[in-house]
């Protein structure tokens, strides 16, 4: 991050809010060429500091979905344990986010499920024949009125 100078951090703020924003938008915004642009946008792109542009999907759009949040705590590890556990949701489509965390939970998982069978399934096949898992505990999002990515960058 210390290498960020004040263009970047206002050309990572443009792409944070709009990705589809064009170099010209962009630089107009920021106050540098469309060429300048376009080469800093590249460099942050190459050297990991844009780690993936994305399309964000409207679930209300595809029919619906339901978001959970999944702690879960083992009862015995290690890290072969800890590093199976994390391929494996490295595979499941509806895991959106994975962490492993510190405390009395040792993963959080963001799912997103089409009802509470497809949760159901999930839970067979990946939780309840992991014998490494203590428990899990599941906390259904009734409504989501904020959401994102977006890294506050002011003051970097």
């Amino acid at each position: 991050m210390s290498d960020l100078d004040g263009f970047d951090v206002k050309i990572l703020n443009e792409l944070q809010d709009n990705s589809r924003q064009t170099s010209e938008v962009i630089a107009d915004k920021v106050g540098l060429s469309p060429a300048a642009t376009q080469r800093r946008i590249k460099k942050l792109r190459e050297d990991g500091t844009i780690k993936k542009e994305v399309a964000i999907l409207c679930p209300k759009s595809l029919g619906g979905r339901t978001t959970l949040i999944v702690q879960v705590a083992f009862s015995c590890g290690g890290e072969a344990t800890i590093e199976t556990f994390k391929q494996q949701m490295l595979q499941v489509p509806e895991v959106q986010q994975c962490y492993y965390v510190t405390g009395q939970t040792d993963f959080i998982l963001i799912m997103t499920v089409k009802d509470m069978k497809d949760f159901d399934r999930i839970t067979r096949e990946y939780l309840f024949t992991n014998p490494s898992i203590g428990r899990f505990e599941t906390i259904v999002a009734i409504d989501t009125f904020k959401e994102g990515f977006k890294i506050p960058l002011d003051g970097v």
